[in-house]
């Protein structure tokens, strides 16, 4: 696909962000609970670096290349994603 004009994004000729791998420096990840994801698509359209996968029942991040921003999380409606730092403990109050 070819790129219409300068000011549209990289991904414009359909190959994804994954350029950079996730460093050591990500202290959090977001967990997907599976039974309360409703597919909305919010998540996958939102995320800056594209890692959101569709799978079977769920959408889930591709923790490879997931850089711990937590916009997933926040545009998430029903709340089925949530940070936790990579110590397995939440990041939530």
């Amino acid at each position: 696909m070819k790129k219409m004009s300068p000011s549209e994004a990289p991904w414009a000729d359909g190959t994804k962000l994954f350029i950079i791998d996730t460093g050591e420096w990500r202290y959090q990840r977001p967990t997907t609970k599976k039974d309360k994801c409703c597919r909305c698509g919010n998540c996958y359209l939102f995320c800056p670096v594209g890692c959101i996968e569709w799978r079977s029942n769920y959408v889930a991040a591709n923790l490879e290349y997931c850089k711990g921003c937590g916009v997933c999380a926040s545009v998430c409606p029903v709340n089925a994603i949530r940070m936790v730092r990579e110590d397995g403990s939440s990041t939530e109050p």
